[in-house]
Parts: structure tokens; C-alpha cells; sequence
């Protein structure tokens, strides 16, 4: 070999270790560049998952709201006239007790036509509007619904803990109780 071809091959054998560190060093910023895309790829799907976590959450809790809504405004129209209708309690006690005397044989005072019929209607335009009265005397006492006035000696046995008398109508709208029954409850 000559010379020249001697320096030549020298040459290339020290051009070829330079040539495979750049090879290697392209492809180490390959798979650099890949793992960095890998990783904000992973990045990206952590967040996007979030994201839909979130999602979810605020609706679910904005169904809730809705449906929570909708069932105060609906328990706000059932008891709207709670506060009229409470206010006409004692109006309907007192022509309770006026058409209770006017029944009474021993009473001289009558209710004439025209005073029972708004005495029905005014009956049936409450009971229409959810008012219902208690049905009591004869009833087992309930602390949850009756008010013990006070206690007297049972007229029989199987009237102990019975309601014996009514002092005062409790009510009912709605299946809520606007105003509790006062009673008189036998020993």
C-alpha cells in the first residue's frame, strides 16, 4: 500500500468513529424528542381526564341543583296559602261553634239558608285547597299530633289514653299539620 491509500484509510477509520458518535447522537435527540412527546402526551391525557372529572362533577352537581329546585318550588306552591289559611282557622272555629249551637235543639237561634251555604262553600273551597281536619275524639292520644289540654278520669276503661273531648279543631294541608288539636284526654 501507498502512502497516500495508507493515510486515507487512516483517515477513514478516524472519520468513522466521529460519523457513529453523530449517528447515536441524532438518535438519542430521536428518542429524546420522543420520550419529551411521550411525556406531554401522557401530560395531556392527565389533564384531559381532569378535565373530564370536572366535567362530570359540575353536572352532577347542576342536576342536583335542578332537581333540588324543582322540589322547593313545588313544596313552596303546596304550602303557599299556609300562612291565609291560618290566618281563617279561627274564623272557621268560630262558625263551627255557631252552627254546633244552631243545631242544638234547646237553642233558639237557627242558621239561616243563606249562612249554611257560605258555610259549605267556605268548607269546600278550604278542603280543595288540601285543608282536612283531624278527626280526635274517640282517638288514641298522640303527642305528635294532639295537644293534651288536660287530663280527666276515664268515663270507662276502654277509653284510658282516649281522647274524650275537642276543645279546639287541629288541621291539615297538605299532609302537613298547620295546627295541632287541643284536647282533654281520659285517665
Amino acid at each position: 500500500m501507498s502512502t497516500e491509500e495508507k493515510e486515507v484509510k487512516q483517515e477513514t477509520q478516524e472519520d468513522a468513529p466521529k460519523a457513529d458518535k453523530e449517528t447515536s447522537k441524532k438518535k438519542s435527540k430521536r428518542k429524546s424528542k420522543k420520550d419529551e412527546q411521550a411525556e406531554q402526551i401522557e401530560e395531556l391525557q392527565a389533564e384531559l381526564s381532569e378535565q373530564k372529572d370536572k366535567f362530570l362533577r359540575l353536572f352532577a352537581e347542576f342536576d342536583n341543583f335542578k332537581k333540588r329546585s324543582m322540589k322547593e318550588r313545588l313544596e313552596l306552591m303546596k304550602t303557599a296559602a299556609q300562612e291565609t289559611i291560618s290566618s281563617l282557622l279561627p274564623v272557621l272555629d268560630d262558625f263551627d261553634r255557631a252552627k254546633k249551637y244552631a243545631d242544638d235543639d234547646s237553642s233558639e237561634e237557627q242558621f239561616s239558608e243563606g249562612v249554611t251555604a257560605v258555610y259549605n262553600k267556605l268548607h269546600g273551597a278550604l278542603k280543595a285547597k288540601g285543608l282536612e281536619t283531624m278527626e280526635t275524639t274517640g282517638q288514641v292520644f298522640d303527642a305528635e299530633l294532639h295537644n293534651a289540654i288536660t287530663e280527666i278520669p276515664a268515663p270507662s276503661e276502654d277509653m284510658k289514653g282516649k281522647i274524650i273531648d275537642t276543645v279546639e279543631t287541629g288541621y291539615i294541608l297538605n299532609d302537613k299539620i298547620i295546627r295541632h288539636a287541643k284536647v282533654v284526654v281520659g285517665k
